[in-house]
């Protein structure tokens, strides 16, 4: 279901409000380089400094310009489980394929209260349902027996966006689950390991920038031809790493500013990127042939 190159999307700003145009001109830049799907309002998305009018719009705007063209997944965790179902509901009137759910972060549940997190979701909407997780960001793992308890209680819960860093524990999770549970990399300069030992795509920020050349890779990978994967990885490895150089999502939106796509804008608490990052950024697109 979740196999391919999803885009964990940016959210434009102009004047610290949505920038509309330029997230259908994103978009649809994003379905003409064959991305198998779109992931608005994830953390790239600035989920966190959206209000709940903002975040259903982006996914509003996501679904109209996508047009069944590609999958999308919205993202709508949250650390308070009431909210996550809200907005997992709405997500679904809203005409999303599906929903990303991260780990609640800073209340830190135990795995039992995780479990009762995701089931309260998973009872509330039909959509099928991609778990997140990513402890340097939430502060908790969704452990491998919660995922398989959970895959086996609930049949929308089909899918995980694993960011945890280790190969070990992809192979893990995918020794614990069925074929049909889709695994795929949370961290770009991660896919093609994850893919070697069972991984089935990725969600990527990279994407924002060279959705080609990402589902290329990708694809590469996914046709068991891992010479040309690995060697599309180590050609795109020195982007992968300067998009993390400060806090995501300033670098992906400052490399799109480049390419004179958008407004690099990012809403406090995050900052521009510094004028040391922004040049070597800048050097590496251009070393890459992407500037």
């Amino acid at each position: 279901m979740f196999e391919g190159t999803f885009t964990a999307l940016v959210t434009p700003f102009q004047n610290d409000q949505l920038d509309e145009t330029a997230y259908a001109r994103l978009i649809e830049a994003q379905v003409c380089a064959g991305i198998t799907g779109i992931v608005p309002v994830g953390t790239t998305g600035e989920s966190p400094t959206l209000d709940h009018q903002e975040h259903h719009r982006v996914i509003e705007l996501a679904v109209k310009a996508a047009n069944k063209r590609c999958k999308v997944i919205a993202g709508t965790g949250s650390n308070s489980t009431s909210e996550a179902v809200a907005l997992t509901v709405e997500a679904e009137k809203l005409g999303a394929d599906a929903a990303l759910l991260v780990a609640p972060y800073y209340n830190r549940p135990t795995q039992e209260g995780l479990f009762l997190h995701f089931a309260k979701i998973a009872e509330a909407t039909k959509l099928p349902l991609m778990l997140y997780s990513i402890p340097g960001r939430c502060g908790v793992e969704i452990a491998v027996d919660t995922v398989v308890r959970l895959a086996s209680q609930f049949s929308n819960v089909v899918s995980i966006k694993e960011a945890g860093g280790t190969v070990e524990r992809v192979s893990q999770l995918r020794a614990a689950l069925p074929p049909s549970f889709d695994i795929l990399s949370g961290d770009d300069s991660l896919t093609v390991p994850f893919m070697s030992v069972g991984a089935v795509g990725v969600v990527s920020v990279a994407s924002n920038l060279i959705p080609a050349r990402v589902a290329q890779l990708v694809n590469a990978a996914l046709s068991g031809d891992f010479k040309s994967a690995r060697d599309a990885h180590f050609q795109l490895y020195p982007i992968f790493k300067d998009l993390f150089i400060e806090s995501n999502p300033a670098p992906i939106k400052t490399a799109l500013a480049l390419l004179g796509q958008m407004n690099p804008d990012v809403r406090l608490p995050l900052a521009p990127l510094s004028a040391a990052s922004h040049a070597k950024l800048e050097a590496t697109m251009r070393s890459l042939n992407i500037l």
